[in-house]
């Protein structure tokens, strides 16, 4: 394998893909996401994340695999990032080199991201990529996640 990435539009038959990437055991002991079901899952994605305008969403290939998404889209008046990759890509930097190219498409700035605590390759992938800590916050009141932040008034990114 070349791991020749390419990141385009998301079209339908990658939604499955994505399914199965939530309901990796392993990524959901990263994330600390609960997986959804089939139908709320795919519900969400055609409504929410691709029926929203203001959002960017990409489809990551690798090698004409489908690896992965990365996502940015608004939580009131915060621009937010998210990913998630499929677990025979990790460990090969294609999460990193695929979250910089995108961050070439996304230029809002400044930019949040807030993985799981115990997630630490992402917080890792992110500090590598000009994300700085700027504290940590709960979901639910149990799950802590880190704060992060690229760009922004006090920082020259």
């Amino acid at each position: 394998m070349t791991d020749e990435l390419r990141l385009r539009d998301v079209v339908e038959a990658d939604l499955e893909v994505f399914l199965a990437h939530e309901h990796d055991p392993e990524n959901v002991r990263r994330s600390h996401f609960p997986p959804r079901e089939r139908e709320r899952f795919l519900t969400h994605w055609r409504e929410r994340v691709l029926g929203d305008p203001t959002g960017l969403v990409q489809t990551v290939e690798v090698d004409g695999r489908v690896a992965g998404n990365v996502v940015a889209w608004w939580d009131g008046d915060r621009r937010f990032l998210g990913y998630v990759f499929g677990r025979e890509f990790w460990g090969r930097g294609i999460g990193t080199r695929a979250v910089a190219r995108f961050l070439e498409l996304e230029r809002h700035r400044p930019l949040h991201a807030d993985p799981y605590v115990g997630n630490e390759g992402s917080v890792r992938l992110l500090e590598k990529l000009g994300f700085r800590r700027t504290g940590s916050t709960e979901w639910n009141g149990e799950d802590e996640h880190v704060m992060l932040v690229l760009g922004g008034p006090d920082s020259a990114a």
